[in-house]
């Protein structure tokens, strides 16, 4: 189900904005929240936040930086081979944290 989801927005991405008027409230933007929430939460926990965020993107609502909220559980993004860092989760409060993509550097040949 995630990966059917993340190929349909990545189709919004691709084909379907570039022919709408891209004016986003909101940082990351809503297709792009959704993405991060299908990689760091269950399919339906997903799917609820990304709902509510699209229906928050309107004039009432001031718009602005609205990073991912998560509860992450302890121990477990523990990996002890050499990894290529995509999220940084930034602590909030008790349990829960900001989801931050990694600037993705281009790299020459290795």
């Amino acid at each position: 189900m995630k990966t059917i989801f993340k190929y349909l927005v990545k189709f919004y991405q691709r084909y379907l904005s570039v022919i709408s008027y891209g004016s986003c409230r909101y940082y990351p933007t809503c297709s792009q929240y959704a993405l991060w929430q299908l990689d760091n939460n269950t399919f339906f926990k997903a799917i609820y936040f990304t709902i509510s965020r699209v229906l928050k993107c309107n004039q009432l609502f001031a718009g602005g930086i609205d990073y991912p909220v998560i509860k992450l559980k302890k121990l477990q993004n523990i990996n002890f081979e050499k990894i290529k860092i995509k999220y940084w989760y930034i602590p909030v409060e008790n349990g829960k944290y900001f989801v931050v993509k990694n600037r993705e550097w281009k790299q020459e040949k290795e």
